[in-house]
């Protein structure tokens, strides 16, 4: 994507440019590379800077380019775009992509990236495209060494108001295989993951069978997902008890838990609870009872509002080292809540309110739930499954770019994100995590997915997940009348501010400028698109304010360190 700056930020990094483009001595017989090289440092701030860099080919049409150069003062290449960077200790090698590949006699390719610097930050004095020093060009200009001036600040399109405080986020996740199978060590470290091309789920779901000789199938995946994620919870979510203890003795179709089944239903709970914690899994949330009012032809169980509220009030307490969740009803059905929440006893047996959100917003609940805020229970969204892009079973979920894919990524399951957390609730949890319609795929041939290759979903999703962290605050904003085609909500925590950002119109909002409630002393952007999947894009800073562009139909994350 080719870089754009404001004219205020243009403005404050004049001072700071720099071109480099030098006459290297080669070895006797070597040949002269016909090219020229401008390294200009556009923008700067305490500890972070980005550069462009332009290669101009004086030679032989290049069908490929591998530039190289050295830094001297330490600097550390963060990301980059219109081409691939990578560094080893002061080393970089900077590699064509495939729309920045061949480049004519006379033509120039550019690319750019930021980057992190402490105590200098020089230009580069040496530059080798494939191999051979490049000898065209002029004498490196040196940066001058008055203090920028500051420019006057912009009129803000969006401002965050710290003040103003909503809800914790709890954290945004995925399930587990619920009937079979499990993740493997390195798909569950792709979900939970924060690195480079990892999504950053920090909750994830998993059922509670039944039959205890099915609990360990999970144990390897969870376990990995509490070591190598970030402040990971798990929810542990039973479809049905014991079919000998239900009024059908069936595990399928519904059917009630027998009243004189009870004690053993909160054994059972607990039961599971202690397994996994011995295997080094503490299962942070236990629901009652998934989809209370759903019953399908496989494991179910069927409760009304009012049994719940009993079960809680006489068992809940015997579910020990774990926070009991009710009622994960299908579209949060206040009738399968409201009645803990109404009985002191019950109320204070449980931690949090889950639902789903199949229903939910065609009922009229996909708001705050005033009930469960006034007594201080987070509420949580742990299901939805939504895959209508595929018709009759298209091959299209393995292509990143198809648009009806990302058409339902960006306009359904991002949008419901985005309304989720302006409801105030607490946590986002899709279903599986593995699929081919899901966050990483499963492989499957007549869906065309790659096994537990990060997918378009996946991508869009972390834009949340990755920088929105467990813990960290929802806080106000305002929006000018150029940014009101944007849907973004803000966060505070972890000494940072970040911002997500929904343009499902179809025109870009360029130059956008961020107003935060004080200094940034570093900004970063990230951008999911049908054509880019959690991009790095250039930002300019300057004091409280940031600017960026933000394409048409994408999905943005701006982090803003204080």
């Amino acid at each position: 994507m080719k870089r754009r700056r404001s004219a205020a930020v243009a403005c404050a990094a004049g001072v700071l440019l720099a071109s480099a483009a030098v006459a290297v001595a080669l070895p006797a017989g070597a040949a002269a590379a016909g090219c020229s090289v401008r390294y200009a440092v556009s923008s700067q701030w305490q500890g972070g800077f980005g550069a462009d860099v332009a290669l101009t080919n004086l030679g032989d049409p290049l069908t490929g380019w591998t530039l190289t150069w050295s830094y001297g003062a330490g600097q550390t290449v963060t990301q980059a775009w219109n081409a691939t960077v990578t560094q080893s200790g002061s080393a970089v090698t900077a590699r064509n992509v495939s729309h920045n590949g061949t480049v004519a006699t006379g033509g120039t390719a550019s690319f750019g990236f930021n980057g992190s610097w402490t105590g200098s930050n020089p230009v580069p004095t040496a530059f080798a495209v494939n191999g051979v020093a490049c000898t065209g060009g002029t004498t490196p200009t040196t940066p001058p060494t008055t203090p920028p001036t500051t420019p006057p600040a912009a009129t803000p399109d969006i401002t965050v108001n710290t003040a103003t405080r909503y809800q914790t986020v709890d954290g945004f996740g995925a399930a587990t295989p619920i009937w079979g199978g499990a993740w493997s060590t390195a798909e569950t470290q792709t979900l939970v993951g924060t690195g480079a091309g990892q999504l950053g789920l920090s909750i994830v779901r998993t059922g509670i069978s039944p039959v205890s000789s099915e609990w360990p199938a999970q144990v390897n995946a969870l376990k990995t997902a509490k070591s190598y994620g970030s402040g990971v919870k798990i929810l542990g979510s039973p479809w049905t008890a014991p079919a000998a203890w239900k009024t059908n003795n069936s595990r399928v179709n519904g059917g009630k838990l027998r009243t004189d089944y009870y004690d053993d239903y909160a054994g059972h709970l607990n039961s599971y609870v202690q397994y996994m914690r011995g295997q080094g899994v503490p299962i942070d949330v236990t629901s009652v009872q998934n989809e209370p009012d759903w019953h399908p032809d496989y494991d179910s169980m069927d409760w009304s509002g009012t049994e719940l509220r009993d079960f809680l009030r006489t068992q809940g307490a015997k579910v020990q080292n774990t926070k009991l969740m009710v009622a994960e009803a299908v579209n949060l059905n206040y009738g399968y809540t409201d009645p803990t929440l109404n009985d002191a006893s019950a109320r204070n047996a449980i931690g949090y309110i889950g639902g789903h959100l199949y229903g939910t917003e065609d009922s009229g609940r996909l708001k705050p739930y005033t009930l469960a805020e006034q007594n201080n229970k987070p509420v949580w969204m742990t299901e939805w499954n939504f895959h209508e892009a595929d018709g009759n079973g298209s091959n299209i979920w393995g292509n990143p770019g198809n648009q009806a894919v990302w058409n339902e990524t960006l306009d359904d399951v991002m949008r419901t994100v985005h309304k989720s957390m302006e409801s105030n609730w607490n946590a986002y949890i899709w279903w599986y995590g593995k699929r081919y319609y899901s966050f990483i795929g499963d492989g499957e041939a007549a869906y065309g997915t790659t096994a537990g290759a990060p997918l378009k979903r996946g991508y869009a999703f972390s834009q949340y997940a990755k920088y929105v962290r467990p813990g960290y605050q929802r806080v106000a904003l305002t929006k000018s009348s150029k940014a009101s085609p944007l849907e973004v909500t803000a966060y505070q925590g972890g000494g940072k501010i970040t911002l997500v950002v929904l343009n499902r119109s179809a025109a870009a909002v360029s130059n956008a400028v961020l107003q935060a409630p004080q200094n940034i002393t570093r900004a970063e952007h990230f951008l999911t698109s049908q054509s880019a999947n959690a991009a790095g894009q250039p930002v300019g800073v300057n004091g409280g304010q940031v600017t960026v562009s933000l394409p048409a139909r994408s999905i943005s994350t701006v982090v803003l360190t204080l």
